[in-house]
């Protein structure tokens, strides 16, 4: 008879114990936009979550050193748009620091609100922000849908895009 395997080392709380673990949820892909002062913002975020059906709900979380994060703190709606597998390039685009997200390469178009619409997405939705929850060097964002399209361009066609292991990801059958 074998001996069970012994278990895994309980490690303490830290950055990187949360970082590792995180790396083995996949969580959908979004890109969150904002206007302020005329001027588009937004990033790609993997924290978007459904808070509640009744009012309708959602919730992200944004670091407040973030190049966006001055849009979103005075921005009173923002643009949830949920990526497909074919946009692993716009979610690095909006990853990465310093791009330029609303360059030539980024098609999209002001939406109710002057939200900054992306076109190619799965599907999108404007919400007006009715909290920003501190949370350590980060803000949760508590906001009410108000429009929105539920099919995308693609019409309902199309799958998400996943984030996993630090990479983006399809899913796979």
């Amino acid at each position: 008879m074998t001996a069970p395997p012994a278990p895994a080392e309980t490690q303490q709380g830290s950055p990187e114990l949360l970082r590792s673990v995180f790396r083995q949820h996949a969580a959908g892909v979004a890109v969150i936009t904002a206007a302020h002062g005329g001027r588009p913002a937004g990033f790609t975020a993997t924290s978007l979550n459904s808070v509640s059906a009744e009012p309708p709900l959602l919730s992200f979380s944004v670091g407040t050193g973030s190049s966006s994060w001055p849009a979103l703190a005075a921005s009173d709606h923002v643009g949830v748009h949920i990526l497909g597998e074919h946009q692993r390039e716009v979610a690095g685009l909006f990853a990465r620091s310093g791009a330029d997200r609303f360059g030539p390469s980024t098609a999209w178009r002001h939406g109710p609100h002057g939200v900054p619409l992306l076109d190619g997405v799965l599907a999108w939705l404007v919400c007006r922000v009715v909290a920003r929850v501190p949370a350590g060097e980060h803000r949760v964002v508590i906001a009410e849908v108000i429009a929105g399209d539920p099919l995308g361009e693609g019409r309902g066609q199309g799958r998400p895009l996943l984030y996993h292991g630090g990479r983006f990801n399809a899913l796979r059958d």
